[in-house]
Formats: structure tokens, C-alpha cells, sequence
């Protein structure tokens, strides 16, 4: 989960599979469904790497659980990655893993991309992990110069004054071959900004607009390699740019770049911290989610009921009438992350930044709650949140556990929605029936139906 996801997700959409090379697929939702799509890989022809740096991360635990019976408790089909002497880390002996390699303890989960959390599996899937390296090595030498020759802590800069100006939606557009990068920059900033009622918003995802389709609240970011293909969103960034707003624009030579840029973001986001006044270092409301989460599955807590259902146009309205300028929409997603739901809930999302001028963001979970799940709790009450729950189509049974991975997304969906109450914020829960991309279509029409209603 987190910061131990995200990397090898970046990495295995940006980089071609190496010939002779196995696939890479990364796995950190607990969603019925997205567990057992990966649970019908051959397990004789799968290495399951179980990535975890305190090794008692909820999620990453129970999929070992999983996956260890599901491959016949064959050891040797794992690697773990992991702290040394973690919990997990004894798991993993006493179940005679072929290899264990250790983390870094001084470095955080969201900080951990360039180290063995990121690197071992970009190693299985052929990337060349030494000029990936060098290239970060380069930028950090970079970072170790006095302003205004840094990288990095200019862009810190940047992102702590203009946050310090209103400016606090650090919205970001990534093109090929790396459009997946946002979501690991998203982590970053969130996790380490979002706390002590402030913080900087990543907005990922949301396709660039012309200058009336936002407000004043913005930071707009480019990141991409020369190719035809991103020329429309050059020009569009170049015209928001022309309109007053803040912009700047990287380009990679190409994917290997990411090493630079995983470590040129790293150091502004922790000048930004300093900058601010924070600790770009903690997540103190990631905790106390996990511990609502674990408290329902444990029946210390009961799961409140959701709210409404795809057709209550009134209750989306009330939720939609409620956001102001500067603020910002999120949706919170409890479904498959398919390329199918995020496009059908990506047009929503665009819906209500057309009407209302607000940023908007876009989170699966649960891997959000490792991501920006701490600055919807921690950063300023800004938020507007339209959570999305659905029926699970069957259960799916967790080896050792008393319930299975259907209750186990059940409770982290109503621990995050009493979370987010618990510090005032504005929510409406939304329950589809197990056909999601038809309650997804019903949600897309009631939406559109509120914004219009006067």
C-alpha cells in the first residue's frame, strides 16, 4: 500500500516489459474483485513480492495470507520487503521465504521509491535499475547546490509560497510515457503536507482546461517527454500561463528520467514542509484511520449505514450545493480501479469542475487512505466528498481470519466516512448494487441532474 505501491505501479505503466522479463502487476486494493483477478495468475508461474515497510500494514499482510495458500504454501514462490525486524519479517522466516531484502528505517514509506521497495521490482521487470540511479544521483548532486542553482528547492519554494498566496491545488498534467507519475506525486505531497489544518492539494488526473474553467486557487505542472503527442497539452498549459496562472513544465528524455524527477520531488516536498511550518515526515491521520478500520472489522465499532443511493438526486444536490471557491470536490472510490470505472468517473468529476470552478480529485480505495486519505483529514476543511461504496458480487474468504477481504474494504470505507465526520468535513456515502458500471452511469446522471436544477 502506499508508499510501497505506488513506485512499481509508476514504474511497470512507463517502461516496456523487458524481453524474457515477467509482468509486473501491483496489487493494493482490497476490493474483492481486484484481489481475485490477481488470484487467478498460475501461482507456478507467478514470484509474489510482499511489500510492507512497518510489516503491520493491514492490507499487505492479509494478502500474503492470501496468496501463501493460494500458491500451497510454497515459500519459495515469495519475497518480502521489509524493515528489519518487523513483524512481517518473522512471518516471512518462519514461512522459509526465498529472500527477504531489508528497508531503510531512516527513510519513510512515501520517500522509499529509490530505494528496495521501488528498485527490486523494477529489477524483476528489466528496468535498468543503475541508470536509474544515475540519473537520481545527478539530480541530488544538483539539489546539494545553493538556490537558485537547485532543482529542488526551487520547486519547494514555489509550492510553499504560492500555497502561502492561495495558490494551494498543485495540479498536475503528465503525458507519455510517464502519465502515470502523478499518482505517486500525489502521495508525496498529500501525506506530507496535508496536516494542521494546511497543507498543498495534488490534483492528478484532471485533463487541462482553458482559463474560465478554474478559479484563483491554482499551481498548474507538466511533466512529459517531447512527442507529438503532448503538444496539445503544451499549448494549453502555455495558455493558462498566458492567463496569469502560476505554471512550469519538466521534460524527460524519456522514462529512465523518473529517478531524477522521483528525487527532485522528494526534496521540494520537504523543503515545502519547512518552508510551511510541518513535518513533511509524519502521517498522523493515516494512523487513525487504520485504527477505525481495525476496530469495526474487530466489533469495537459499528459501521455506519450508508446514506443514499445512485438515484437520490436531492442528497447529491445538498452535497454539491454546499462547495464554495476554494474549495475542492473528491471522489472516493470503493470499487475495481478498471480503466472503465476511472473513465466513467473521471466524466463526473469534470462535470462538477465545469459547473462549480473547484479542483477535483479522483481516489480508489482503499489506496487512497495512504495517499491523500491524510490531507482529507489533516489539511484544511476545504473538502466536499462523495464516497462510493457497492455490493460485493461474491466473498472472498481470507486464509486465518474471521471474515474475508468484502468485510475488510466494507469497514475501511465506513472507518474513512466516520474519520472524515469526525473532523466536520462535508460526505455523502453512496451505495451501488454489484453491477458497478450501471450505478456508475445512474451516479453520472443524477450528478448532472443536480448541477442543472436551480
Amino acid at each position: 500500500m502506499g508508499g510501497s505501491s505506488l513506485a512499481p505501479l509508476v514504474f511497470s505503466r512507463s517502461f516496456r516489459k523487458a524481453s524474457g522479463r515477467p509482468e509486473l502487476e501491483v496489487l493494493d486494493s482490497t476490493e474483492p474483485e481486484s484481489v481475485a483477478s490477481v488470484g487467478e495468475l498460475d501461482p507456478a508461474r507467478t514470484l509474489y513480492v510482499v511489500s510492507s515497510k512497518s510489516g503491520t500494514t493491514l492490507e499487505p499482510n492479509i494478502f500474503f495470507d492470501y496468496f501463501f495458500e493460494r500458491a500451497g504454501r510454497a515459500g519459495d514462490r515469495f519475497i518480502v520487503i521489509t524493515d528489519p525486524g518487523s513483524a512481517l519479517e518473522k512471518e516471512a522466516a518462519s514461512r522459509r521465504v526465498r529472500r527477504i531484502f531489508p528497508g531503510d528505517p531512516k527513510i519513510g514509506g512515501r520517500y522509499s521509491a529509490l530505494s528496495h521497495f521501488g528498485l527490486v521490482p523494477a529489477a524483476f521487470f528489466g528496468i535498468d535499475v543503475a541508470e536509474l540511479l544515475a540519473r537520481a544521483r545527478r539530480m541530488a548532486e544538483l539539489c546539494r547546490r545553493d538556490a537558485p542553482g537547485n532543482p529542488g528547492a526551487l520547486l519547494g519554494a514555489a509550492m510553499a509560497s504560492l500555497q502561502m498566496k492561495g495558490r494551494d491545488k498543485l495540479t498536475f498534467s503528465v503525458g507519455r510515457p510517464v502519465d502515470r507519475f502523478g499518482l505517486w506525486i500525489e502521495q508525496l505531497v498529500a501525506e506530507s503536507t496535508g496536516k494542521e489544518g494546511t497543507g498543498i492539494l495534488p490534483v492528478d488526473g484532471e485533463p487541462l482546461g482553458v482559463p474560465s474553467d478554474y478559479g484563483s486557487d491554482r499551481f498548474f505542472v507538466r511533466i512529459d517527454a517531447e512527442g507529438k503527442d503532448n503538444a496539445e497539452a503544451r499549448k494549453r498549459l502555455a495558455g493558462l500561463g498566458a492567463a496569469g496562472n502560476p505554471t512550469v513544465h519538466y521534460e524527460l528524455a524519456d522514462a529512465l528520467d523518473l529517478g531524477a524527477e522521483m528525487f527532485r520531488w522528494e526534496f521540494a516536498t520537504a523543503v515545502a514542509g519547512a518552508l510551511l511550518g510541518i513535518d513533511a515526515f509524519d502521517q498522523p491521520n493515516v494512523q487513525e484511520a487504520k485504527d477505525r478500520t481495525n476496530e469495526i472489522l474487530e466489533g469495537k465499532s459499528g459501521a455506519a449505514s450508508p446514506q443514499s443511493n445512485a438515484q437520490d438526486r436531492a442528497a447529491v444536490r445538498s452535497l454539491l450545493d454546499s462547495i464554495r471557491p476554494g474549495d475542492y470536490f473528491a471522489i472516493t472510490a470503493y470499487v475495481p480501479s478498471t480503466d472503465a470505472n476511472e473513465a466513467a468517473l473521471d466524466r463526473t468529476r469534470l462535470r462538477v469542475r465545469e459547473a462549480k470552478k473547484v479542483a477535483t480529485t479522483l481516489g480508489f480505495g482503499p489506496r487512497f487512505l495512504h495517499s491523500t486519505g491524510q490531507f482529507h483529514k489533516g489539511g484544511p476543511n476545504t473538502g466536499v466528498f462523495l464516497q462510493i461504496t457497492a455490493e460485493a458480487a461474491r466473498p472472498l474468504p481470507i486464509p486465518g481470519r474471521p471474515w474475508g477481504f468484502e468485510k475488510v474494504v466494507e469497514a475501511q470505507a465506513a472507518g474513512d466516512r466516520a474519520s472524515l465526520l469526525a473532523h466536520g468535513r462535508r460526505v455523502l456515502s453512496v451505495r451501488l448494487s454489484t453491477d458497478v458500471a450501471r450505478g456508475l452511469e445512474d451516479l453520472d446522471r443524477t450528478v448532472a441532474e443536480a448541477l442543472s436544477s436551480k
